[in-house]
This record gives structure tokens, sequence and C-alpha cells, in this order.
């Protein structure tokens, strides 16, 4: 089922999000939600909180070329355990911040762990994009906006553009 993404500003979008303690069927369907709606997006991740459930629980696919098989990926308790020295920049964008993009500068190789959707401890090493799009969507479990990472400027601006959007959206 489809679910309603968040526009920033919005509270939730700012706070520290709670362990899953237990993997249970709902927690299921709740992942598998997120991913059709990062898809029908579409997007490259999704955070539980963007859709206004404050678990700590994220979905990605960084596959984006055609012909490529999908590749989900469901993490529980996602943690970088190990970032590289070796940064990149990737022009950033987020579901929650609609047409916005920004340069930001993360660590280019992290380490992760995490429980799939079977409860089993997980451990990979991503690089390029889908380092970027994990550590994004980490952020996101800590209440942390990409925006959060640009000069106080720029961040104003884009949030006044978010916030003249859900204006134009509530008049629809």
């Amino acid at each position: 089922m489809k679910r309603n993404i968040l526009i920033h500003p919005d509270p939730r979008l700012k706070k520290v999000c709670a362990p899953v303690a237990d993997i249970s069927d709902e927690l299921r369907t709740l992942a598998d939600d997120m991913l059709e709606t990062m898809y029908d997006a579409p997007g490259i991740g999704l955070a539980a909180p963007q859709i206004g459930v404050l678990d700590r629980l994220i979905v990605l696919d960084c596959i984006k070329e055609e012909g490529e098989a999908p590749r989900p990926l469901i993490m529980f308790n996602p943690e970088i355990i190990a970032s590289s020295e070796e940064t990149n920049v990737y022009e950033e964008g987020c579901l929650s911040i609609p047409e916005q993009f920004a340069e930001v500068t993360r660590p280019k190789v992290v380490d992760v762990t995490w429980m799939d959707r079977d409860g089993n401890q997980q451990q990979e090493s991503f690089d390029g994009l889908w380092a970027t799009c994990v550590q994004h969507e980490i952020d996101h479990l800590n209440g942390k906006l990409f925006i959060d990472y640009l000069k106080p400027l720029k961040r104003q601006m884009i949030t006044r553009k978010m916030q003249k959007l859900k204006r134009e959206q509530a008049r629809a």
C-alpha cells in the first residue's frame, strides 16, 4: 500500500527514531509499503519517519540502469560502523523536500550493520551512490535532513519553498 510522504518542515522529520525490538508482520508490511512508496515516488531511498513512523527502518534500491535487476534492501536498526577518510560529493535530493537538490560531501565508503526482514544480522560495505544513499537515510532516523549540511541561507531558502509548496497543496 502506498503511503503519503511527509514534506519538510514537519516536526516528525526532526525526531530521533526508536530502535526496533522485534520484527513483526506489521513491520514487514510497513517495509513493503515503504518500498512501494519509494519506487512510486520515484526515489532510491525512504526512511520510516518520512511516512510518519518513528521507527529505525529504512529501505533503499540504488539500481537505476535499465534492464538491471532491482536490489531492494530493507534495513531495521541500520548503523554505520566504519567510514572511509575519502569523501564523495553527490547532488542529493529527498522525497520529503521535492525538486530541491544540493551537493553534499559524505564518506565515500561506509560499513553498515542492520537486521533484515527475518531478524538476521547483516553487514555490508557500501560505496559511491549506495554509500551516499544509506547515510542519507540513516540521517533521517536521527532527525537530520540533507539540507542540514548546507549553509543557513540556502537551507532557509529551501525551507521557505517547502512551506509555500505545503500551502499550495493545502489549497488544492
